[in-house]
């Protein structure tokens, strides 16, 4: 099993989709989100949208960076530019990489269910790629479920 961290500032609404679409979409990998100053809240057009896809869990929750400090990981992904620039060092062998995407917050509900597809056609494909390499993704999924 892979394991990704999704890094934002509030943890409320981009890592938390992140993490869920993740999740849900991605067959051996297993993500957790955090954030740099973390709201302490989901953004509840996050959570439904998760729930519309079938990928909400009720374990989500906003939390801080320093949770996640003791645990390894294959791959750290920074998804908005405060928390690529407050990211912590990491040992050597984890990848880090920032995928941005604009903040939906007071936006209408549509521009949430946007991110996600968004998220789904850039980010888990790219994901997959750094975790998997140039392993025959036809042959580790019969068909890209989230595509």
């Amino acid at each position: 099993m892979k394991k990704v961290l999704i890094l934002c500032t509030g943890n409320s609404c981009r890592s938390i989709l992140a993490e869920g679409l993740v999740n849900k979409y991605l067959p051996g990998v297993l993500a957790k989100s955090a954030g740099s100053h973390p709201k302490g809240e989901i953004n509840q057009n996050a959570k439904k949208v998760l729930e519309e896809e079938g990928a909400w869990r009720e374990d989500y929750r906003s939390k801080g960076i320093e949770e996640m400090m003791g645990e390894d990981f294959d791959l750290v992904v920074t998804v908005c530019d405060n928390a690529k620039e407050s990211c912590p060092a990491y040992p050597s062998k984890t990848k880090v990489i920032h995928v941005g995407f604009e903040d939906p917050e007071g936006e209408p509900f549509e521009a949430f269910l946007d991110l996600a597809q968004k998220m789904k056609k850039e980010l888990l494909p790219i994901i997959e790629e750094r975790l998997f390499g140039d392993q025959d993704f036809e042959q580790r999924l019969p068909k890209r479920p989230y595509a």
